[in-house]
């Protein structure tokens, strides 16, 4: 076995930066598609290794980091409903320890003692598809699927068909305006029959309920959904006129007299042994419900504490999901493929024998880096986790670890004598270029990732960045994806971002029009020049993130954005902070958010010729649209305040959400750009800062009074 050793800063980075992009596929596939390509352990897992390295490198959270995101975009063939309260998704728990935390976490942010009483429901996750209902005056006017959190899909007509879902609520205490939330779902004896009808009339069947209750609810066709037996069960609610009851589990009491079906099983209790208890219960029984579910769910009761506790990017501070365990597997690692991607990385893949885990079927799983296929780190350490992998070895698939799919063991009783150990390219495969480790200046240890040196030469890494560029999160071109992208690079067409915009220009001088070509024709080809041309003008945010730099997701972008307002603004601060040192510098490391790495990436990107050459050929035919500067609706707004110190009237989490909700931006430490520092007790240095750079200092009242008790 392996020593438990962390990863470098470095190892993270790039393993930060992959677990965004499969995370962000994966929710396309499943909340825009229903269509998973992985369990959801798999997944859970996924998102489990992205908060670990973000805990143990808080520095390193990206813009777009899966932490901060929910679910997918919307399709095209539905009306869109925006949510007056976004549907938010849940932090997860995998163990009664994680567990504990939860609820210590919650304890120390209301600053309550430990032994301190609180009250927690309980209920199982079920597997379905969230829908949140809107009644006015008692009267269903609308019902939306989560779609992307902010923006659902109206399927009003659909739900209309399910008969766990009024149309009228019951009783006068009903609210004007309610918003109902729950989850759509397809019973275990019900899927098996309409599975059963289809094996009769030699139709294809069902993979499984949650795919096929999604697919159901979202039919254009309501007549379809209306032939499906789904159900609904009833547990939260969003925008709502007047709440008519101060406790989680009173509201859901409510449901249940308005004429909604509720899960009998949530319970509520006050401790962490009551909540582990209900969940051995529920575990138990998991298998004889006529229904799925991958947990149980944990909210705090009491509203009030609720609304104070609040929310952190994609997930509530007030509630958790306990995941059940996951499954393991058996099968053959068949091969090992390097593939090279947009920041030249090369990332080996495990082809595996084909297997079905959980319902789904799984042939590949990411390998990390050399190291981890050889088990011995370029120190000679035995890395976290590492395995000495051959091809035909017989491997355990580890469903819920660091990342999934993964090889949790090796059976060497199994190894064939002639196996040989992995030898991995010191050559790029896509271009010839080297590939080499970059080596920390600071620690002089080698980066696990080895990354091809060709740049824009190398045809992977081309068509990897034209792919990002074109993706929903920056241009988002109409009838430009991934396979239009590998095409026009094959063409000749496309070798760099900037290609795509003179495209038209060029096609008309061409003997070889875009129209005559395989895939197109005139009103296809038409079509793309006009969609390009809309993307003439783009916001700041989405050019900055379409560029590709490495470490600067969507979330970074944005902190870019607001920061220097403007594409001039940031290039020039780019340009002036290319020695790594100075006010600029300074400037830039210290925007909230924005850690070391990342600040390097983009400073080194745009002070690289033949990259800042592609900048600069984008600019002659693309307008960022400089991002709005801050409101001025709170006295803070747009201000940047250090809060130090040991506040007493707040947690530090609380006091930084309560500032961004104003409209200020958070840092960690004191620079000529800080507005104001909140000092608690035992403030040192950065009080000391403020003084010597003239900073406005108050203490906690001195907040308060400035901004009011909200």
């Amino acid at each position: 076995m392996s020593e438990n050793i962390s990863p470098t800063k470095q190892e993270a980075a790039a393993e930060l930066e992959r677990l965004a992009k499969e995370i962000a596929e994966h929710d396309e596939r499943y909340h825009g598609q229903d269509a998973p390509a992985v369990s959801d352990a798999e997944y859970d897992a996924l998102r489990r290794r992205n908060l670990e390295l973000e805990e143990l490198y808080p520095d390193l959270i990206r813009p777009d980091s899966p932490s901060k995101t929910v679910g997918s975009t919307v399709q095209d063939k539905f009306e869109k409903i925006t949510h007056v309260v976004p549907m938010l998704s849940l932090d997860n728990a995998f163990n009664d320890e994680d567990v504990a935390d939860f609820v210590a976490r919650v304890k120390r942010f209301l600053k309550l003692a430990d032994g301190a009483p609180l009250a927690l429901t309980a209920e199982p996750k079920i597997d379905g598809l969230s829908l949140a209902l809107r009644y006015e005056n008692g009267v269903l006017v609308s019902a939306a699927t989560r779609g992307d959190g902010t923006v659902g899909e109206n399927v009003t007509a659909n739900a209309k068909t399910i008969s766990d879902i009024p149309h009228q609520l019951k009783g006068d205490d009903v609210p004007d305006v309610v918003e109902v939330r729950g989850e759509v779902y397809l019973g275990k004896s019900d899927f098996a029959e309409l599975n059963r009808k289809m094996e009769e009339q030699g139709k294809q069947t069902y993979v499984n309920p949650r795919n096929t209750a999604a697919g159901s609810l979202r039919q254009l066709d309501s007549s379809i959904t209306a032939s499906r037996p789904l159900k609904f069960f009833a547990y939260a609610w969003g925008d709502i006129s007047d709440v008519p009851s101060n406790s989680q589990f009173g509201m859901v009491e409510l449901f249940k007299k308005w004429g909604f079906t509720v899960n009998p099983l949530m319970g509520l209790f006050d401790g962490v042994e009551g909540l582990i208890e209900r969940y051995r219960l529920i575990e138990e029984q998991r298998a004889g419900l006529d229904y799925d579910i991958d947990g149980v769910v944990y909210k705090v009761d009491d509203l009030a504490l609720q609304q104070r506790l609040g929310f952190v990017s994609r997930s509530p501070r007030w509630a958790i999901a306990h995941k059940f365990p996951a499954e393991l597997a058996t099968t053959v690692l068949k091969d090992i493929e390097i593939q090279v991607g947009r920041t030249g990385a090369l990332s080996p893949v495990a082809r595996l024998e084909p297997v079905t885990v959980g319902g789904v079927v799984v042939s590949n799983a990411t390998l990390h880096n050399e190291d981890y296929i050889a088990g011995i780190g370029s120190n000679g350490e035995i890395i976290r986790e590492g395995k000495d992998l051959r091809v035909g070895d017989t491997v355990t698939i580890y469903r819920a670890g660091d990342v999934i799919p993964k090889v949790r063991d090796v059976d060497l009783s199994k190894r064939l004598k002639d196996a040989k150990a992995i030898e991995f390219p010191e050559i790029c495969p896509a271009c010839g270029s080297p590939a080499s480790r970059d080596v920390n200046e600071k620690t002089g240890k080698v980066d696990s990732v080895r990354r091809c040196t060709g740049g824009f030469i190398c045809p992977a890494q081309a068509v990897e960045g034209i792919k990002h560029f074109v993706s929903r999160n920056a241009f988002d071109i109409d009838g430009l994806g991934e396979k239009q992208a590998e095409a026009f690079y094959e063409w000749g067409l496309v070798s760099n971002p900037a290609d795509i915009f003179t495209l038209k220009t060029r096609d008309e001088r061409s003997l070889t029009r875009l129209e005559n070509r395989d895939g197109f024709g005139k009103l296809s080809a038409t079509n793309l020049f006009d969609a390009i041309d809309a993307r003439r003008e783009i916001d700041l945010h989405r050019f900055i993130y379409a560029l590709g730099i490495r470490h600067v997701g969507e979330g970074n972008a944005k902190l870019f954005a607001r920061h220097y307002h403007s594409i001039g603004a940031f290039m020039a601060a780019m340009d002036d902070s290319a020695p790594l040192s100075g006010p600029a510098w300074e400037e830039l490391v210290n925007i909230d958010g924005i850690g070391e790495a990342a600040a390097q990436a983009v400073v080194r990107f745009f002070a690289d010729p033949s990259r800042r050459s592609v900048v600069d050929a984008l600019l002659e035919n693309v307008t960022p649209i400089d991002a709005e500067q801050a409101s001025s609706e709170s006295p803070v707004s747009g201000k940047t305040v250090v809060f130090t110190g040991s506040l007493e009237q707040m947690s530090r989490d609380e006091a930084k959400a309560m500032a961004e909700r104003l409209g200020a931006k958070v840092s960690g430490s004191v620079s000529g750009k800080t507005d104001l520092v909140v000092a608690g007790p035992g403030a040192g240095s950065k009080l000391k800062k403020a003084a010597d750079l003239g900073v406005e200092v108050t203490d906690e009242d001195g907040w308060f009074d400035l901004v009011g008790r909200i």
